[in-house]
């Protein structure tokens, strides 16, 4: 599906200032945290017990992902970033926590939970850092039931405690237990009164967030809200109309891979862009995380105070640029001035 609608630009010297005001804005995100795990290794031979390769590891490593994804690409952008969600009492937890701290984001919000193990997602690649790493299998050990008390009771205590310091919330659900019924009816309503940007990046039903900011779903979740296929202009303007109205949002974001993102917005027309042309050449090379990289640059732009039309364009450019790296990557605002068309 190929949208040709004529887009206007924003002007370069003003998204340039948006970026640079995002340094120290404060965004609480709310979500499924994950470790990101990585067993990287050469191949060497056949095994003898069974038709599979054998790896010769080379590398390890644990890297925030899920809603701490959000949070990475937030903080790289210069925001200073709080957690509020759980972590297992085991090694991927402890390891997902020192990244965190690494990366110097505040997570007094982030609760240990005895009772269930932290989210994990193995990947297993074979290759070197010399050569292509071709991803082989990924292994999830996740439990998908909502968080219990007292555990619960503690996140949402910190919530309410610490909205009225911050600019911004993601509710980052990636359905894994953290977004429950509870800590929804607790941020959205209490944010909305404190005239906080509210943006969702959800699997699972868009209608369970009313009245937030924007949402941020990629094509695949916006059609299993509405229950129908996107397959041209019409049904495109129409699903965003549906969702911008079942949801009570200002606006709603859809983003379509190759195809770019459209942005709904109350009040005014639809503003289809299209994938964003870097001046460098360059192959997409891992759209992993590529959302939410669009969740915190959208979320960042509305609350340095740029319009969803300026948001949404900056959006689009921070995805393009970052589905050039492996693995969950972010930008940093150097990066992002960088490839702005002047």
């Amino acid at each position: 599906m190929s949208l040709d609608t004529p887009v206007s630009l924003p002007a370069s010297a003003r998204l340039q200032s948006l970026i640079r005001n995002f340094a120290g804005k404060r965004m609480l995100v709310v979500g499924d945290m994950v470790a990101d795990e990585y067993l990287i290794g050469r191949p060497t031979r056949i095994s003898r017990e069974a038709p599979v390769l054998i790896l010769d590891l080379d590398e390890e490593r644990t890297t925030p992902g899920g809603a701490c994804n959000v949070a990475v690409n937030a903080s790289a952008l210069g925001s200073e970033v709080y957690l509020s969600g759980v972590v297992g009492n085991d090694l991927p937890g402890e390891r997902l926590r020192k990244a965190v701290a690494a990366l110097q984001m505040h997570q007094e919000g982030l609760i240990t939970d005895e009772q269930r193990p932290t989210s994990t997602k193995t990947r297993i690649l074979a290759g070197s850092p010399q050569i292509v790493q071709q991803h082989i299998v990924r292994v999830d050990r996740v439990d998908t039931s909502d968080v219990g008390e007292p555990y619960k009771s503690t996140l949402i205590s910190y919530i309410e405690q610490i909205l009225p310091a911050i600019d911004a919330v993601v509710l980052s659900d990636y359905e894994n237990g953290m977004i429950s019924p509870e800590i929804i009816e607790t941020c959205v309503p209490a944010a909305r009164a404190l005239n906080k940007v509210v943006v969702v990046d959800a699997h699972g039903s868009l209608f369970r967030f009313q009245g937030v900011t924007a949402l941020t779903p990629n094509q695949p979740e916006a059609e299993a809200t509405l229950k129908m296929t996107i397959n041209n202009e019409d049904d495109l303007n129409e699903a965003g109309h549906r969702l911008l109205t079942g949801s009570n949002a200002q606006g709603v974001l859809i983003t379509r891979g190759s195809e770019g993102m459209s942005l709904f917005e109350a009040g005014q027309p639809p503003l289809h862009l299209p994938i964003y042309p870097l001046p460098f050449t360059g192959e997409i090379v891992d759209t992993n995380g590529a959302g939410d990289t669009v969740a915190a640059t959208f979320t960042l732009a509305l609350t340095a105070g740029a319009n969803m039309h300026e948001a949404a364009y900056l959006a689009n450019a921070a995805a393009a640029l970052v589905v050039r790296r492996l693995g969950c990557a972010s930008n940093t605002p150097e990066e992002l001035i960088g490839i702005l068309h002047a």
